[in-house]
């Protein structure tokens, strides 16, 4: 069965939206979203786009920062300071990746942990990792969610992530390891040096896997009935109009032959993950007015 994280969604936009004209309703200025963009990638394009048209579909207030390639790290810091001080924006995004001039992590670092609205900063993984109140990696946090939507029983189920990036595997491996639902996995962590992948990924009863590899898990690895979420999507080149076309880590075509649920590419966490940033900017927005 297909985990729609498309429809999934839409769907939650529309409750968003129900909300935020709610809030506007009252006087109160709806929330608002900023993000940056260094440079010219056409993949990062694309995903701030997408981040624009969910704002405009949920009643946020949107701004694009677009910065030149050659834009020292100075200059985006205090970009990002300025940011900071600004009360009328309540979360703010930085496109990664960014030029090999200017390191992502102090870039992330930068962004006050009220407005870490992407959940990368160390204070919100820190908090996670201890059970606290705190924005969750927008993808592992959509995630949870499609999980929660398709009421999929996570307790007691060996969960196995592939991949430990700061950004969804370890986050992921907290999620599903912690009290509630969904929540309550044994959970394995693998990654692309693990020997013998198979004999772990034949176990999971969830499959969550962000290595970055097009088609990295293939059917015969994968366990009857599983759930499989896949993160990753890759351009590909291809002789098409497009020049490419998108491969998730999961060779989809055997796995859905044997998994019980199995997410689309694109389509399943993609969509989700947006979700997840909405829901972490609506947040900040919230514990502005609402202490």
């Amino acid at each position: 069965m297909l985990l729609k994280g498309k429809e999934t969604a839409n769907q939650i936009k529309e409750e968003i939206a129900k909300e935020v004209e709610a809030i506007v309703n009252t006087g109160v200025r709806a929330p608002h979203l900023v993000a940056i963009l260094v440079g010219e990638d056409g993949a990062s394009k694309t995903y701030v786009k997408n981040k624009e048209l969910a704002c405009q579909k949920v009643g946020f207030s949107s701004t694009l920062i677009r910065l030149p390639e050659e834009t020292t790290e100075e200059e985006l810091l205090n970009k990002i300071e300025e940011i900071n001080n600004d009360d009328s924006i309540d979360g703010m995004i930085v496109q990664l990746p960014l030029p090999k001039h200017i390191s992502e992590n102090k870039v992330t670092q930068a962004i006050h942990p009220a407005k870490d609205v992407d959940g990368f900063h160390d204070v919100s993984i820190g908090k996670l990792t201890k059970g606290q109140d705190t924005f969750i990696s927008a993808t592992p946090y959509g995630i949870i969610q499609l999980l929660d939507r398709y009421n999929i029983e996570t307790k007691g189920k060996h969960c196995v992530v592939i991949g430990r990036s700061n950004i969804v595997g370890r986050p992921m491996s907290i999620l599903m390891s912690r009290s509630g639902n969904p929540g309550n996995c044994t959970v394995t962590v693998c990654h692309r040096h693990t020997q013998n992948l198979e004999a772990f990924t034949k176990m999971a009863d969830i499959l969550i896997v962000a290595v970055g590899i097009p088609e990295f898990v293939t059917g015969d690895m994968v366990k009857e009935g599983a759930t499989v979420i896949d993160v990753g999507i890759t351009r590909v080149d291809a002789d098409n109009s497009k020049g490419y076309v998108l491969k998730g880590d999961v060779h989809f075509d055997s796995a859905e032959k044997v998994a019980g649920y199995i997410t689309p590419v694109p389509g399943g966490v993609g969509p989700m993950t947006i979700i997840g940033l909405m829901q972490n900017t609506l947040k900040s927005h919230q514990a502005k007015f609402n202490g």
